[in-house]
């Protein structure tokens, strides 16, 4: 194996799993033609999977043999490396949150970034681009909450909420609803209903 792509391997191995490598951050390596080059050679050799254009994984190596990374995994180091706020999808929070028995099928997330399709070994992971008013509160219940009731839409989202009441603490319910100010008016109108009148 050439020195550029052991150093390159070497530079994967030691990075969280599922952390994209683009060729960018590999320039203290050698120019760019050659880490495109190397890049691409890993990948036809098996040492790397390419998930999209320009953006690689470290597969994880196991007993089993190997396999892809988490998609959580690899979606959280996307959004670290490219400043994007990447959360789940509404129906995904509504499933977590108990609201819907319906599992989705496919790895969708809702992004601040442009929409895409990335493929982490056989599955294929979408990234929507989304208004910011759905990306509020990334990695707390709060934000599931308005993702999975703009997800359910106006007809369900009361009946989501009162159900919702029970499950979540007070503080929980105050964050929800101290967003109203950047919703929707459908979705602020029934959090609304949720806000004690002083």
């Amino acid at each position: 194996m050439q020195p550029l792509a052991k150093h390159v391997l070497e530079h994967a191995a030691g990075l969280p799993e599922g952390t994209p490598l683009v060729a960018k951050e590999l320039l203290h390596l050698g120019n760019r033609a050659a880490v495109d080059q190397v890049l691409s050679r890993l990948v036809q050799r098996g040492s790397l999977l390419r998930v999209g254009r320009g953006i690689y994984v470290l597969p994880v190596e196991s007993r089993f043999g190997s396999r892809a990374p988490s998609t959580a995994k690899m979606v959280e180091g996307l959004a670290s490396q490219r400043g994007e706020t990447i959360v789940s999808h509404g129906a995904a929070a509504a499933n977590a949150l108990g609201l819907t028995t319906q599992v989705p099928m496919r790895a969708v997330y809702l992004t601040s970034g442009p929409s895409r399709r990335l493929k982490l070994g056989a599955q294929t992971v979408e990234l929507r681009h989304a208004p910011l008013w759905q990306l509020i509160f990334p990695g707390r219940a709060a934000g599931d909450v308005v993702r999975a009731l703009a997800w359910l839409g106006p007809d369900k989202a009361g009946e989501a909420l009162r159900a919702l009441r029970t499950k979540l603490s007070p503080a929980e319910m105050k964050e929800v609803t101290s967003a109203r100010a950047r919703l929707p008016t459908w979705l602020a109108q029934e959090m609304s209903a949720l806000v004690p009148h002083g």
